[in-house]
């Protein structure tokens, strides 16, 4: 039987949640768009649990490091560690994730 994993979301995924829950408000005008949008990405963070070594692994980025797209629109990046999932980053709009998860800056 294969066991759930529950999930973690780091404060930088936290954080990027919000900032993409900012940047559909300011494009869309709708609160409830911006809301639903994130609220799937959440959804889709959670169920990773039920298969976490299903993404694609990235150990070129981070050692460890896997990553699942989301509606061709954003990219979840986590890690599974010894009982749980940890959501590292959520990456949305095309975002340079290899430079930022090596730590350089954007082109």
């Amino acid at each position: 039987m294969i066991q759930r994993l529950a999930v973690v979301l780091s404060e930088a995924a936290i954080s990027d949640l919000d900032t993409i829950a900012l940047y559909i408000l300011e494009s869309s005008g709708s609160d409830s768009v911006a809301t639903s949008f994130v609220d799937r990405i959440k959804d889709r963070c959670h169920s990773i649990g039920n298969a976490p070594r299903g993404g694609r692994p990235r150990d070129d980025i981070v050692p460890g490091l896997r990553m699942v797209p989301f509606e061709h629109s954003a990219v979840i990046a986590y890690v599974v560690e010894s009982n749980i999932v940890r959501i590292v980053n959520v990456f949305y709009g095309g975002r340079d994730y290899e430079t930022l998860m090596r730590g350089g800056e954007p082109s």
